[in-house]
């Protein structure tokens, strides 16, 4: 398998990794720079060399993965036998220098209802490096042509028709996922809110609408669904950033969008 497969099924498998590379090398080296390895929590693909240098790379990336740790480190190595190494001597008597990169799970949003706001914040999300989720209950708000828009997409885009209850996705969306609710329908949408507070293993869950509605949907939530304030509380509304009053689509979806890259900040520290 290559490195570049591996990469693709860690991310595919939602599996953090370590990217090994061999940055630089001097005189003689098992291997040339740019050789690379994949470390993941239980596999390795590829090689960069063997020997002491790869047994320790491999090391530190898992203790990279276990610490979450986000920044990338450069690790140097002196091949020769005065040198006191833990898993052994590599005395071909050069020195190699080797990056290791991680390469964290990617975040996961999923937007229930693509219409005229849902497709502005798709094309603006589907430039961040994560996995982007469209749900619909109608089939030409999802056709091919009307989602060209995101054929250029750094995300990695997934879209679920769903035409009689979109709240099934959720069991079946990556832990963690960030949801808003926007659909054409207030029924939908309280559905989804009542489903989503059941889900336990989601992040974030964002609700679109005016205060009004969202009176009338925390009432629901109590009596009918059964749930507590705690709970309701999961649900923020309004979405988006306050001072950002304009109602155009794509103004909303540019408030709702920096408004979930600030959450996915505040997750990080």
């Amino acid at each position: 398998m290559t490195w570049v497969t591996a990469v693709a099924r860690l991310r595919a498998r939602r599996q953090p990794g370590v990217l090994v590379t061999v940055a630089t090398v001097r005189g003689h080296a098992p291997r040339e720079a740019g050789a690379k390895l994949v470390v993941g929590r239980g596999g390795t693909w590829g090689s960069i060399g063997g020997g002491n240098v790869e047994a320790v790379a491999i090391d530190r990336a898992r203790e990279m993965i276990a610490g979450s740790t986000p920044e990338p480190e450069l690790l140097d190595f002196a091949l020769n036998d005065k040198v006191t190494n833990q898993h052994g001597v590599q005395c071909c008597g050069g020195t190699v220098s080797v990056l290791l990169e991680p390469l964290p799970v990617v975040r996961a949003v999923a937007i229930f209802g693509v219409g005229h706001v849902g497709l502005e914040l798709a094309r603006i999300l589907a430039r961040q490096d994560l996995d982007l989720h469209l749900i619909d209950t109608r089939p030409d708000i999802l056709a091919e042509e009307r989602l060209d828009v995101l054929a250029d997409a750094v995300a990695q885009v997934h879209v679920h028709h769903t035409p009689l209850l979109p709240e099934e996705v959720l069991e079946d969306l990556p832990h963690g996922t960030h949801i808003l609710i926007m659909t054409h329908d207030h029924a939908e949408d309280a559905a989804l809110c009542d489903a989503a507070l059941r889900t336990t293993h989601l992040g974030s869950i964002g609700l679109i609408g005016s205060a009004a509605k969202w009176v009338r949907f925390r009432k629901r939530l109590a009596t009918e669904g059964g749930h507590d304030d705690a709970t309701i509380d999961r649900i923020k509304t309004p979405i988006g950033l306050t001072d950002i009053t304009g109602k155009a689509p794509a103004t909303i979806a540019l408030s709702v969008a920096a408004d979930l890259l600030r959450t996915f900040e505040a997750d990080e520290n």
